[in-house]
């Protein structure tokens, strides 16, 4: 007897289709966005802490340019 209530519930649990759209929109936009990603970190975050290096040097040299 328990084990057709076990049986019964799992069957259910697996029919039920409910938030499996969701679910693979989910999964596809994490497969879309982690390359992305990834290609962000490697190649695009070197370019961008040199960028605001440079920036924040400018910005000191021209401080230092003006109160001297």
């Amino acid at each position: 007897m328990k084990k057709s209530r076990w049986f019964g519930l799992f069957k259910r649990l697996h029919e039920d289709q409910q938030g499996a759209v969701s679910l693979e929109t989910i999964l596809i936009i994490g497969a879309i966005a982690l390359p992305c990603l990834v290609f962000l970190i490697k190649y695009g975050w070197p370019v961008i802490r040199n960028m605001f290096q440079t920036q924040l040097q400018d910005m000191d040299q021209s401080v230092k340019s003006e109160f001297q």
